[in-house]
């Protein structure tokens, strides 16, 4: 059977091209995939760094768009984690056992069925569950902007995330989702699976859980818009000398 795969990470943005700036312009992303999606109110693109790793851009469609109710509750931010899965049922059979409750279940659609996490219950971020088609990604799909002569793309790391307790991540990340975890000294967890990217989380009893960050690493020097940007607070920069062993703490620096 095939493994889980940490497929990408998803922002939701008022429009597409105001990740531009970001993505292409400083971090160097490829446009990947993109599509529209009228039934559910958005447009999306992807984009494609060092390594395989995914970055996609969530933008509302119309004034009854959920992600319009998103953004004004929350504003631009990391929405949600995909995950593919081999076979969606068994995933979220487990999920199920775990004690999570499944919403937005649909396998209408025999090229892609899904379903999500709630949020409330998956560390502070949504958690979608997809079981693609053998076959590859659909041709009809349109990639994302561009920009001409873009920098050399960095690597996407992954995910930072702050949960709770320990055992809280790890029924989230290594039982329902299967990740391989690592633990450091100073108490991190680090969850990988058979894909570019991993899932780094802090345990912090007093801190509200959800999304940190998005951390890349580069051998050029990277130079974000800064804060005016909505996107600039959402990536951190990790040193490549400080990436050791796995499970190792990471020290971070500015971008």
């Amino acid at each position: 059977m095939r493994p889980i795969r940490f497929d990408h990470i998803a922002i939701a943005l008022p429009g597409l091209a105001d990740a531009v700036p970001v993505l292409v312009g400083a971090l160097g992303g490829l446009p990947d995939a993109g599509a529209v999606s009228p039934s559910r109110g958005f447009r999306w693109g992807c984009w494609r760094f060092a390594g395989g790793g995914r970055v996609e851009i969530l933008e509302p469609l119309g004034a009854d768009s959920f992600l319009r109710r998103y953004l004004a509750e929350r504003g631009p931010s990391i929405h949600h984690v995909t995950f593919k899965v081999p076979g969606l049922i068994e995933a979220c059979e487990r999920a199920e056992a775990c004690g999570f409750k499944i919403v937005g279940y649909d396998d209408s659609d025999p090229s892609w069925k899904e379903a999500f996490l709630h949020p409330k219950q998956a560390l502070g971020i949504v958690v979608q569950l997809g079981e693609p088609a053998r076959g590859g990604e659909d041709p009809r799909r349109s990639p994302p902007p561009a920009l001409p002569d873009p920098p050399p793309p960095v690597t996407i790391l992954g995910l930072r995330m702050r949960a709770r307790s320990r055992e809280r991540a790890m029924t989230l990340w290594e039982r329902v989702l299967q990740g391989a975890c690592a633990e450091d000294a100073g108490g991190e967890l680090v969850f990988r699976w058979p894909s570019p990217m991993r899932i780094a989380v802090d345990i912090d009893p007093a801190a509200d859980e959800g999304p940190v960050a998005i951390e890349f690493t580069s051998e050029r020097e990277v130079t974000l818009p800064g804060s005016s940007h909505p996107l600039d607070a959402l990536f951190m920069r990790v040193d490549s000398e400080s990436l050791p062993p796995r499970g190792s703490r990471r020290r971070r620096s500015s971008s």
